[in-house]
């Protein structure tokens, strides 16, 4: 079978993409790859969404204010870095993060985030699937309760906190 310019072109970005997202998600310790160090005055978080995503940018603003420190990826398709993360389809939201070896999806609120680095239980990370209209960054103010999922554990999803 022989490929054209275009397809080996395509199949390289790919592929340089899949390894510069594999060697970001180190501190997620995915096999072969070291963990990053936590910084003193904050944990670092980093997210990826797309960029016409409004309330990612609420999202992100409510964790600076808790304190974190965030590095924002701007992506044309976030899907990616799900798959990469290990978010199932049935938790996933609108934008991915990382924190202190963990995966974070969609609207976790701060202090969830805190206490899962508090207790570090065995699991890959936290979920607001959806888009729950009173979750940070989304702040409808409507009284829409919510969970928080704990994900990637021994025994599957289970909530984590309700809001």
């Amino acid at each position: 079978m022989s490929m054209t310019r275009r397809t080996m072109m395509r199949g390289a970005a790919q592929g340089a993409l899949a390894a510069v997202l594999a060697l970001g998600l180190g501190s997620m310790g995915l096999p072969g790859l070291v963990r990053a160090a936590v910084p003193a005055g904050g944990a670092a978080v980093e997210v990826w969404k797309a960029a016409s995503c409004e309330c990612c940018e609420g999202w992100v603003r409510h964790m600076r204010a808790a304190g974190f420190e965030v590095t924002v990826h701007t992506v044309d398709d976030v899907t990616p870095m799900k798959r990469i993360a290990g978010v199932p389809d049935d938790l996933a939201s609108c934008h991915t993060a990382r924190v202190g070896g963990y995966v974070l999806e969609g609207h976790v609120p701060a202090d969830d985030v805190r206490l899962l680095l508090a207790e570090r239980p065995q699991a890959r990370g936290l979920a607001v699937p959806g888009m729950p209209q009173d979750a940070p960054g989304m702040d409808m103010g409507v009284g829409q309760p919510y969970q928080v999922m704990l994900f990637g554990g021994a025994g599957g999803p289970q909530v984590f906190a309700r809001h």
